[in-house]
């Protein structure tokens, strides 16, 4: 399923994202000169735990899925990368084998650097040294934000935290109402769960009760943000 360039929209994803759009111009450069394309449809398995790192990836269109397998055997969601975001760069630093797997979810690109490449662009640009340490800097700021959450927050404050995270990453205005906006991830109420470290059981019940507030609204294909203000209330109310 490799086609040989990005479309367009993958293109402007790509160069978009908040880290990419921030490399000076020949370093943008060299990283997509050697770049190539990978499509997969969903659930096609992009990188697998235990194998060594061979690329430096970035979703282009869709999402990744990265999960790990629990000892009875069942994978858990760990957090989907959003197009415009890179990853897989620790692997290569540290030379040790990949931690989780990743999935594609839905239909989804991939705009991958090989590991030699990768290599030869932070020979060649210092600037890919700071700008690495300035991501990993963010991510770390993230993990322990999510931690903190984790365990101060109760889990209607952590719901809309994640839901407002969607909107901004996926969101998609309501053609019948502008006030409106839908999740355009399509996620599973036990994928949702995961990502909040909870139970399906409880994440329904917040859901309805967030239903009946008319601040969100449930549908066959997804979520539907009615109220974005009011999730914001709710995110910031134990803060």
């Amino acid at each position: 399923m490799d086609e040989p360039i990005l479309s367009p929209d993958e293109r402007n994803a790509i160069n978009a994202g908040r880290w990419f759009s921030a490399l000076s111009p020949s370093l943008k450069h060299d990283i997509l000169r050697c770049a190539y394309v990978k499509r997969y449809r969903d659930g096609d398995l992009i990188a697998a735990r235990g194998e060594p790192p061979e690329e430096w990836l970035a979703c282009a269109k869709g999402a990744v899925r990265v999960s790990s397998t629990s000892l009875s055997g069942k994978q858990i969601t760990l957090t989907y990368v959003e197009p415009g975001i890179w990853f897989g760069d620790v692997s290569i630093f540290d030379g040790d084998r990949r931690t989780h797997d990743a999935y594609a979810h839905g239909d989804s690109t991939t705009l991958c650097v090989a590991k030699a490449d990768f290599k030869k662009i932070l020979a060649t640009h210092v600037e890919l040294y700071e700008a690495l340490l300035r991501l990993h800097s963010r991510r770390i700021r993230q993990l322990y934000g999510l931690v903190e959450d984790l365990n101060t927050l109760p889990l209607r404050a952590r719901l809309a935290k994640q839901l407002l995270h969607l909107v901004r990453s996926y969101g998609v205005p309501s053609l019948s109402d502008g006030s409106e906006v839908r999740i355009g991830l399509q996620l599973a109420q036990e994928e949702l769960a995961q990502l909040l470290g909870a139970s399906r059981q409880r994440v329904n019940q917040e859901l309805k009760s967030m239903e009946r507030d008319n601040t969100i609204r449930i549908e066959p294909g997804g979520l539907v943000v009615r109220d974005r203000s009011a999730l914001m209330r709710v995110a910031e109310a134990d803060h």
